[in-house]
């Protein structure tokens, strides 16, 4: 399975902008989706996570101004961001995780680089 994330960009503060995450397989399924995001020299943070069962978690500063969702017809993944700040550039990666145990597998996007401008 591939990823595909696209829509990042240049934005005003205050702006919104809508992230993409395509998986190739027509026949996806998956424990959980989540965007991550990261800037130079720091960890890759945990943004947003969906389960297979549509359950959603938001990390404090983006509650409220973030929404995660998943078509599971065109198998795409989405992060709807509104109320962007300069705090929120960061490059923007999104993952899946299947399986269990010793089959449990990870997926990565490559990544799509958020700006926003004061």
């Amino acid at each position: 399975v591939q990823l595909q994330a696209s829509g990042g960009g240049l934005v005003q503060a205050g702006g919104s902008l809508t992230l993409s995450c395509a998986a190739s397989e027509s026949s996806f399924v998956f424990n959980d989706m989540d965007w991550y995001r990261q800037t130079p020299g720091k960890e890759r943070e945990l943004v947003a996570s969906i389960s297979s069962g549509g359950t959603t978690t938001y990390e404090d500063s983006v509650k409220g101004r973030f929404t995660i969702s998943y078509d599971d017809v065109s198998k795409t993944l989405y992060l709807r961001m509104s109320s962007l700040a300069p705090s929120d550039t960061a490059m923007y990666y999104c993952h899946a995780d299947r399986g269990f145990g010793r089959a449990l597998r990870n997926y990565w996007g490559q990544g799509t680089l958020v700006t926003v401008s004061s």
